[in-house]
């Protein structure tokens, strides 16, 4: 079990809830668990999860890398602010795992009377006791959800995260695991790496926007994607600035990801003039019914290879990490 701070180990303080409990605390009272498995406890920051960074998630899969061979699965308890981004970029640096990596917090700290840190830690640790669980997982509120298919969609309620456009892959019911999807047993061994590209920029899109924000993004950024309304494009109000700055790149140079603002069914900038018009003038990667979580870290894990082809890039973009083996319980995905 690996700490690293966030609610589910936060006390209060005169500045407010803060991180300062020990992984030993947060077991206290799951000493139920200890009869059937042995855990091992690794403190590995104690940081509010609005303080996550790239540089966290290489630190968390260089460990994951380095005891790979001597546990069977491992639990992260993060912060759910950013647990989402965690989750999809440990997906990318650790890829075809043969055990578990599951991702847990609270929306509540430990010490609390009313919280939820001990039902979703308890869950997490018999998810990763199951033998059917492989690969990058958040378990929260009784739902597994894939790694790169999380996003958190409440501030405060106990039910924060959803899966986004993809299947549960089970739920934790009184204690039992109930399986819909899982990993199928990789055929070679597990793949670490160990750079990210941090120069990706988010520009969301609001109405009316000022154009003078685009040449120093692209000047600045590896990557910018554009988080776009509805089903994906480009307004009239920055849509001159845009398209001269990207003729002043070559595909590869910056690479432009489009997405949406809309959390559910993905994008489609084929859809309408605003959104043709940017695929007749630039080639570009669209995220479709990716989570920004997913698309942001998983941008950072291509750019972080060394590939710079745009051929290449785009491959690996459209590339299913996590998703290549899963399948219902007792049969295959029909695709």
């Amino acid at each position: 079990m690996m700490t690293t701070g966030g609610t589910i180990a936060s006390r209060p303080t005169e500045h407010g809830l803060a991180p300062g409990m020990q992984g030993e605390e947060l077991l206290a009272g799951l000493e139920d668990l200890k009869k059937s498995c042995e855990i091992k406890v690794l403190e590995v920051c104690s940081i509010d999860s609005t303080n996550m960074t790239w540089k966290h998630w290489l630190r968390l899969a260089g460990l994951l890398q380095e005891n790979y061979g001597r546990y069977d699965g491992f639990v992260i308890c993060h912060g759910t602010d950013t647990m989402a981004y965690t989750a999809a970029a440990l997906s990318y640096l650790a890829q075809n795992l043969g055990k578990p990596v599951v991702l847990t917090g609270s929306q509540q700290p430990a010490g609390r009377r009313i919280t939820d840190a001990g039902r979703n830690l308890r869950d997490a640790i018999t998810v990763a006791m199951e033998d059917a669980s492989r690969g990058v997982q958040i378990v929260f509120n009784g739902q597994i959800i894939a790694g790169t298919r999380a996003k958190k969609v409440k501030s405060f309620s106990f039910d924060a995260f959803k899966s986004i456009n993809f299947p549960l892959l089970g739920l934790v019911q009184n204690g039992r695991v109930i399986r819909y999807l899982c990993e199928a047993p990789a055929e070679n061994g597990p793949v670490f790496y160990t750079d990210l590209n941090p120069r990706v920029f988010l520009l969301k899109l609001t109405p009316g926007m000022d154009p003078c924000i685009l040449e120093p993004v692209f000047r600045m950024f590896d990557c910018v994607i554009v988080e776009s309304f509805g089903v994906g494009g480009i307004p009239d109000s920055i849509a001159e600035e845009f398209f001269r700055i990207l003729s002043c790149y070559q595909p590869g140079e910056k690479i432009l990801i489009m997405t949406t603002q809309v959390t559910y069914e993905g994008s489609n900038v084929d859809i309408y003039e605003v959104g043709r018009r940017v695929k007749e003038k630039y080639r570009f990667l669209e995220a479709y019914d990716m989570t920004l979580e997913a698309v942001f870290a998983k941008i950072m894990w291509i750019l972080g290879t060394g590939h710079s082809e745009f051929d290449e890039i785009e491959r690996l973009f459209y590339k299913r990490v996590q998703f290549d083996n899963y399948a219902p319980m007792g049969g295959k995905v029909s695709e």
